[in-house]
């Protein structure tokens, strides 16, 4: 196993660490080893550790560039494990400038994107899926998504996997002391246990990745694509759905060309909705573009709302759309402008075409729009579970599925103790991968690079 590598004799890093701008309060973030030398140059003074201190910010003439609040905190009682200065000013752009240019001239130097998370990681305050929480509680864009980030943040996340973790240790250790022993001397209880173990530790990592992927949903989102002939409502139901005119509504057919996109949130899950041309044959150039460009999107679809005319029979061109979806995607059926026909009832019920229940709405009247929001979560897999869900990435259920695959494999092998235990610590390196006791350094360069400077 890899071991993180501490900077004991870390250089000094500094970084604005709020948002680009003027704002009534802007920080300054100083990290590193011994940076007595920098406090003095700036305050003029040494600080009590943990001790909040009104003061004011020099320059190297002596002159005040600021005043403000600092905060010292010293090893290893910081965020990032080493001596840490917070100076916390006015939130200017040209001050906070002018005291990060000061921290440089007295041997600090700038930060790069997320270095103080990593220093935090590598002097083990955090471990890796906590560090990137970090960065999903800043980029959350809902109520939902902060919630699970700061689950994340916490510790929940990487709790099921280091019981995880154990649990597969437990059972290493089984099987390796049952490997100094000839099979005919291995006790059937030993056998049994080993079974009950593995069962279990594959019912642990089955949970574990059934929640890791509710909360990739809620970090990354579903991509939700609208698809049909012209003049369904396709561009009337984005609007609907997006609660504003984003898209061009006309009833002259092709009037959408191109894909457009629209980001809404249903229930804190956020969702990418994506209108597209107007399936059909076309002898126009732009427009031929444009239905290319709605394949391809639903090629990358996570879900297709079929559209349909509620007022019209289906038609040949219908079944040659609804049989050209790619078959592997999951969809809905939707059956649009019921507000123009008596009683509710469809052109379309009783058709061959419906094989499904179809839901029905109006984009004009917004009727049906509540029951299309929720079918719409539950087709893309969302599930409300008890005391809410932690933020995961993509890289994190890549891990768990490998870690899955790895036990699969061990069941098929029992047999065999060589191959069975070698399957059981490919598994924990899979493992050990979403919390970091494993990780190569391209992989810590990729996760950190993304963060914003001064966090």
């Amino acid at each position: 196993m890899k071991a993180r590598q501490t900077q004991p004799n870390a250089d000094i890093i500094a970084a604005i660490a709020t948002a680009q701008g003027r704002g009534g309060i802007g920080v300054v973030r100083i990290s590193g080893s011994n940076i007595g030398r920098l406090v003095r140059g700036i305050l003029g003074k040494p600080l009590i550790p943990r001790h909040a201190t009104c003061s004011d910010f020099f320059d190297e003439k002596g002159d005040i560039l600021d005043r403000g609040i600092a905060l010292f905190f010293s090893a290893p009682h910081s965020y990032t494990g080493e001596d840490v200065l917070e100076l916390q000013g006015h939130g200017g752009t040209a001050v906070l400038q002018l005291l990060l240019r000061r921290c440089l001239d007295l041997g600090a130097r700038l930060a790069q994107p997320g270095e103080f998370t990593r220093r935090a990681f590598l002097n083990e305050k955090l471990d890796l899926a906590q560090a990137e929480s970090v960065a999903d509680l800043i980029e959350a864009n809902s109520a939902e998504a902060v919630r699970g980030a700061i689950r994340s943040l916490c510790g929940e996340f990487s709790d099921a996997i280091h019981t995880l973790t154990d649990e597969l240790i437990q059972l290493r250790m089984l099987v390796e002391a049952m490997l100094d022993f000839p099979e005919e001397e291995v006790d059937s209880v030993d056998l049994e246990e080993r079974h009950a173990l593995l069962t279990r530790v594959l019912a642990h990592l089955s949970q574990t990745l059934e929640a890791a992927t509710q909360g990739n949903m809620l970090r990354e989102g579903a991509y939700v694509v609208i698809a049909g002939q012209p003049n369904v409502g396709k561009s009337s139901l984005l609007n609907r759905l997006a609660g504003e005119e984003v898209a061009l509504v006309s009833n002259i057919p092709g009037t959408t060309r191109d894909v457009i996109r629209q980001a809404i949130q249903i229930k804190g899950v956020p969702l990418h909705i994506i209108d597209t041309a107007g399936l059909r044959e076309s002898e126009d150039a732009v427009e031929i573009m444009g239905i290319e460009r709605a394949h391809q999107t639903l090629r990358r679809a996570d879900l297709i709302l079929f559209l349909l005319d509620a007022t019209k029979e289906p038609t040949i061109k219908d079944e040659l759309i609804l049989s050209s979806l790619p078959a592997d995607i999951p969809r809905l059926l939707v059956l649009n402008k019921t507000d123009l026909i008596e009683g509710n009832n469809a052109a379309h019920d009783g058709s061959p075409l419906v094989l499904a229940p179809a839901i029905k709405v109006s984009a004009k009247t917004g009727a049906g729009i509540d029951q299309l929001r929720s079918e719409l979560l539950e087709a893309v897999g969302w599930r409300d579970q008890e005391g809410g869900v932690f933020i995961a990435r993509e890289r994190h259920l890549l891990s768990l599925r490998q870690a899955q695959i790895h036990l699969t494999q061990a069941q098929q092998v029992l047999a065999r103790a060589e191959l069975f235990a070698e399957e059981l610590r490919m598994a924990q390196l899979a493992l050990n991968e979403i919390t970091g006791e494993f990780s190569s350094d391209d992989l810590l360069g990729e996760i950190f690079s993304r963060f914003c400077i001064g966090k």
